[in-house]
């Protein structure tokens, strides 16, 4: 909720915004509903694109281990779930994520949001790239303090 905020306010400052829709845990987030939450929180906000590489979660060595630990807070049993699943698996694919990428695509296209990985990231492109951040003193002279 507290994101759709900042999205909500970005749009009514004519700021465009893309949301990166991950991750997606296999068995706790992956359903329908969650997915139409997120979207219908994104179509509201009026986002011009959206990034999604699938649902499912990456797994490297070291991070695997801190998130099976938080699993096992958070959901008992669920880290077991994932070694017989995932085994030792980097890309941890939901078992939901034809259906849930049908949902995706189909919403995008109705609501004319930006789905497609290379236009995404080729609009991010068009904007001026900095060299160097703008110190916060580099106005002084415009009498802003």
């Amino acid at each position: 909720a507290e994101r759709f905020t900042a999205l909500e306010s970005f749009r009514d400052a004519g700021i465009p915004t893309v949301v990166w829709l991950s991750p997606i845990f296999p068995f706790i987030n992956d359903t329908e509903e969650n997915l139409h939450g997120i979207l219908d929180y994104c179509v509201r906000a009026k986002v011009y694109g959206i990034i999604c590489f699938g649902f499912g979660v990456t797994l490297r060595e070291g991070d695997r281990e801190y998130f099976y630990t938080k699993l096992d807070e958070h959901f008992p049993g669920m880290k077991q779930k994932y070694i017989r699943t995932y085994g030792n698996a980097y890309e941890c694919v939901s078992p939901n994520n034809a259906r849930l990428g049908e949902i995706f695509h189909d919403v995008c296209r109705k609501q004319g949001i930006v789905y497609m990985i290379d236009d995404v990231f080729s609009y991010l492109h068009k904007f001026e790239q900095k060299n160097q951040q703008m110190s916060l003193f580099d106005d002084m002279s415009r009498g802003w303090f």
